[in-house]
């Protein structure tokens, strides 16, 4: 008989920690959608809490404060986008071919997840504050520049790549090019006169970056001098 209590009050443990998390992902998700259309500033706990059809005391239960639940959110995206990434994870062997992989992927991710690039643009505004107290965010950049340094390893020590690349920077070439394409794409489109959502015009960019990056890595790319 105290056996059978015991396993029914773990069993009921297991239920009640279930409900939580499946709270919290509800309001993580709904949260994710009311700052990407509000802003930080615009999106209120009660919009919150009415998306995610809970109360705003459970936000305060489970993040401490808005700025937390924002923290949170961000620390999500990010997380998403490294396991996504680590799914297409390339081949070092093939320093170019996995040097490709990355830029299609970065451009590809960005296009599909436009409220990961609003709740960048949204951070950026506030100057990173939030994001600043996160104990994640570095892992998540390290996680990607760390990707980046095997490729350029694997390409040098082939006699492909240049030796004295920091694996940093080619890392924000990638991004910058990728992020600033999809962050910029409707007033881009206007002022250029021309759209730049259409599968030719994206196809056209990931060509061009791609092209771009493989010659400022080539193992006959003279660095610039450091007075440049």
């Amino acid at each position: 008989m105290a056996q059978k209590k015991q396993t029914q009050a773990v069993r009921g443990t297991g239920v009640r920690e279930a409900a939580a998390q499946a709270t919290r992902d509800s309001i993580l998700k709904a949260a994710t959608k009311v700052f990407a259309r509000y802003g930080y500033d615009g999106g209120s706990i009660e919009k919150i809490s009415s998306s995610a059809k809970t109360h705003d005391r459970m936000i305060y239960y489970y993040f401490g404060s808005k700025e937390g639940l924002f923290i949170a959110v961000l620390e999500g995206i990010y997380d998403r986008m490294d396991r996504a990434e680590a799914t297409c994870a390339p081949d070092t062997a093939d320093p170019v071919a996995a040097l490709k992989t990355v830029i299609r992927f970065k451009i590809d991710y960005y296009r599909r997840h436009p409220e990961f690039v609003t709740l960048l643009n949204t951070e950026n505004l506030h100057k990173g504050k939030h994001v600043a107290k996160s104990e994640k965010a570095v892992e998540y950049s390290s996680t990607a520049v760390d990707l980046i340094r095997d490729i350029l390893d694997a390409g040098a020590a082939q006699g492909l790549f240049r030796a004295d690349l920091r694996p940093r920077d080619v890392y924000l070439l990638i991004v910058s090019t990728a992020y600033f394409f999809t962050s910029n794409r409707h007033t881009l489109s206007a002022f250029l006169g021309e759209s730049l959502e259409t599968p030719e015009a994206v196809a056209a960019w990931e060509r061009f970056v791609t092209d771009s990056v493989l010659r400022v890595v080539r193992a006959d790319a003279a660095p610039l001098p450091l007075s440049a």
